[in-house]
């Protein structure tokens, strides 16, 4: 943080507590001819309603200088102005975050070192494993693939056998270390019309009935228009790519044939947030071998 913006938060944080100060002492000081407490004041609504003076009491005011006091001195010892560290030096990351890290790695990286050695595949049939597998899972993934990994829309399902980028224990390893980003870019510039026929093959695929001219246009259209670059002649899809299998009827952005022509038209940009940093070698194979073991 530059010395200018550091400068800044000190000067707000200083003068609000400064500010905070001089609003109760100014609103709870005796006023010249005021009236004593638990008398009226002399203001009244309505024809009759009148306000009586009763002030909070000094043991509330009390507390709210207890905590004016209370910020002064923590700000004093704790980061929280600017680029001052405080007078005790503490920092969240380096003084606590960090020893309770070190503390937790001694006392739980042997449990997650000892499948280390061990094939994804074999790790998969291993009970204590897969149940540490799973609560790693409900840790970090059930954000997006759901608690029963049956995913959502844009999220694929961990549960069945189709995969993106392959379902191979390597493959599902490389998915959660690295990370995915597959795109399908938009064809919007194709117009309505060959969108619609591209749309009718394309739902054809899965073994719907649909319009036939317009099911053979839109085959031509994905011949000539760059879809088998991705997804083959066949429109079985590419995993090096990413690239979904069009004939199995398994959709991860839905399968209507509006949702289908919104996919063309806007395309799609799914990502996969890489864990091998956040999670290190051992937690990301147990997590794969998790994975792999909820298709087999």
């Amino acid at each position: 943080m530059s010395s200018f913006w550091s400068g800044w938060i000190i000067v707000l944080t200083v003068g609000n507590i400064l500010a905070c100060f001089w609003l109760i002492w100014w609103t709870m000081r005796r006023k010249s001819g005021e009236s004593a407490s638990g008398d009226v004041t002399g203001h009244t609504w309505d024809g009759d309603l009148q306000e009586y003076n009763n002030p909070l009491p000094r043991w509330w005011l009390g507390l709210f200088y207890i905590t004016l006091f209370f910020a002064a001195v923590y700000l004093a010892l704790y980061p929280g102005l600017g680029n001052f560290q405080g007078l005790l030096g503490w920092s969240s990351h380096g003084s606590q975050h960090g020893a309770e890290m070190a503390a937790a790695e001694e006392k739980y990286g042997p449990k997650f070192a000892q499948f280390r050695g061990m094939a994804i595949a074999d790790v998969a049939k291993n009970e204590e494993a897969l149940g540490m597998g799973k609560r790693l899972y409900l840790t970090y993934c059930m954000q997006c693939h759901g608690s029963d990994a049956r995913g959502a829309r844009g999220f694929p399902n961990l549960a069945d056998n189709d995969w993106l980028w392959g379902g191979m224990p390597e493959q599902i390893l490389a998915s959660i270390a690295n990370g995915r980003n597959g795109v399908m870019p938009a064809h919007a510039h194709l117009g309505d019309a060959a969108i619609d026929d591209l749309a009718a093959y394309v739902a054809s695929l899965s073994g719907r009935a649909g319009d036939a001219a317009k099911v053979e246009a839109g085959k031509s259209t994905f011949m000539t228009a760059g879809c088998v670059g991705c997804h083959g002649m066949d429109a079985k899809g590419n995993q090096m790519l990413g690239a979904p299998d069009l004939t199995d009827n398994t959709w991860l952005y839905g399968g209507s044939e509006g949702l289908i022509k919104q996919t063309i038209a806007k395309g799609r940009n799914g990502v996969m947030p890489a864990h091998q940093d956040l999670l290190g070698d051992d937690k990301v194979h147990l997590l794969a071998a998790y994975v792999y073991s909820l298709s087999k």
